[in-house]
């Protein structure tokens, strides 16, 4: 029976996709062949032998430690896209409150509490600060083309906004679905110099770290509107509350509240409730839980942040799965000790990713444990996985 361990608190609908009579599910499990975890840190956990791969239902995984998941060979896996249509729901809520000062207004109405018959009169005197423009016809650039980004660019061409993109590494997928009214920006520059808003929708990596600082926001337009529901670290602080004291950036919406930006009347700063919608819940546990199960049960990797996407129809002989470091020779010699042990090899698969490869082999006799151990014996080899 496969056991697998939750960190967190998981929507039963993921649970439910774990067959009871193959799966052991509970946060009790001691020695687990999967995780599911959502936002408990793991970089101080230990992990036991038994465990093959972790499933974070959701898209960030920071707070799991990749490289050390790598060089003990457990897939990562996590869940772009299953977040998405919650998140961008948020950042249009972003775009609407930056502009009309909702929020300011409504907590200046709560001050006529006491006022009587005079509240009307009085909301009718004091309204015209809080006027903000409309949308339509503004221009709206968003830094990053993945599942959210593409929604967000989207949504927004139906309020009528001038929408950039800039993405290098955009995808085909995203190419397929991203609206043709969409410009296509050649450069980070073209969106700052050119946008009333901008939407951050990137990862957060060496390259991208501090991308948002003093540099890049005298690029911006003055009186910039930038929203940023993708990651705090990619922000400096600083340089931020620097461009809101001088009116370069008019206000700064964000999911990331931190102790600086609090107080700051040019500050929004939301509770962290990008992906805080039961849909959202549920739609990343079961995509989670699949993903582990598709793994564990057939060797398949879709959406691995530290492995390549790997993936073949189960034939009717056993399977071999190898993790190994991405160096010449490997798939010779994984190939020649199966053709020495007689056993016919009926497909063969081998991608890589970085400096980790992934090696798939459906055979077409059965695979004894010397087999495996001499495949385990090759220099560069993590870990070997048997599928029956």
């Amino acid at each position: 029976m496969y056991q697998i361990k939750t960190l967190n608190k998981i929507s039963p609908h993921g649970l439910d996709v774990f067959n009871r009579n193959k799966y052991l599910c509970g946060d009790d499990v001691d020695q687990p062949d999967g995780i599911l975890v959502r936002s408990a840190s793991m970089h101080e956990l230990e992990f036991p032998q038994t465990l093959r791969a972790i499933a974070r239902a959701g898209a960030g995984v920071n707070n799991i430690p990749i490289d050390r998941c790598s060089e003990q060979g457990i897939v990562v896996f996590n869940t772009p896209g299953a977040n998405a249509n919650a998140v961008k729901e948020l950042v249009i809520c972003g775009l609407l409150i930056s502009a009309r000062k909702v929020y300011p207004a409504m907590e200046w109405v709560q001050t006529l509490k006491g006022e009587g018959d005079a509240v009307p009169k009085l909301v009718e005197q004091g309204k015209s600060r809080f006027s903000g423009p409309e949308l339509i016809g503004k221009k709206l650039g968003v830094v990053g083309l993945g599942a959210i980004g593409v929604k967000v660019a989207n949504f927004a061409r139906h309020f009528g906004m001038q929408v950039y993109g800039y993405d290098p590494y955009m995808s085909v997928d995203t190419a397929w679905s991203i609206s043709r009214d969409i410009k296509h920006a050649a450069s980070l520059k073209e969106i700052y110099e050119n946008c009333d808003f901008i939407s951050l929708h990137v990862p957060m990596t060496q390259d991208t770290k501090g991308m948002i600082n003093s540099e890049s926001i005298q690029m911006m337009k003055h009186g910039v509107r930038l929203l940023n529901f993708a990651r705090a670290e990619l922000v400096v602080t600083e340089d931020l509350m620097e461009g809101l004291e001088e009116k370069q950036i008019r206000c700064y919406v964000t999911d990331f509240p931190t102790e600086e930006l609090l107080g700051h009347p040019g500050v929004l700063a939301i509770p962290h409730l990008g992906a805080s919608t039961p849909e959202s819940e549920d739609n990343c546990a079961r995509m989670a839980a699949a993903q582990l199960v598709d793994y564990l049960e057939n060797g398949n990797i879709t959406n691995s942040v530290n492995l390549p996407a790997v993936s073949m129809p189960r034939s009717v002989g056993m399977r071999v799965t190898v993790i190994h470091r991405n160096i010449p020779s490997m798939l010779t010699q994984i190939a020649s000790i199966i053709s020495e042990c007689g056993v016919n090899i009926e497909n063969l698969t081998n991608k890589s990713k970085k400096d980790y490869a992934y090696t798939m082999v459906d055979v077409g006799g059965r695979i004894n444990d010397g087999m495996i151990e001499k495949i385990r014996g090759i220099d560069g080899v993590i870990r070997v996985n048997l599928y029956r």
